[in-house]
């Protein structure tokens, strides 16, 4: 019986580790979930903000184009004689 005794309590112990890792497997996977959904929220923050300045940069080099020909259309009898 005494080795029924030692091997049954080997056994719970076992048990016990096992579940102990399962948990800290829960919980460390939990914690990645949640950073990575922190990274994806962050990211799509930046995507807005470059789409932006991607489009007022548009914007600007429009608009200088146009104040360029204007100039050159303007001016052009002067400039190029």
């Amino acid at each position: 019986m005494d080795g029924d005794d030692q091997t049954r309590r080997l056994l719970e112990e076992i048990r016990d580790v096992q579940r102990e890792h399962l948990a800290e497997y829960r919980r460390v996977t939990q914690q990645l979930l949640e950073a990575q959904e922190r990274a994806l929220v962050r990211q799509q923050q930046v995507s807005a903000v470059y789409r932006r300045f991607v489009s007022v940069g548009a914007v600007l080099i429009g608009a200088l184009l146009i104040l360029l020909v204007y100039l050159l259309v303007r001016w052009s009898p002067y400039l190029f004689r």
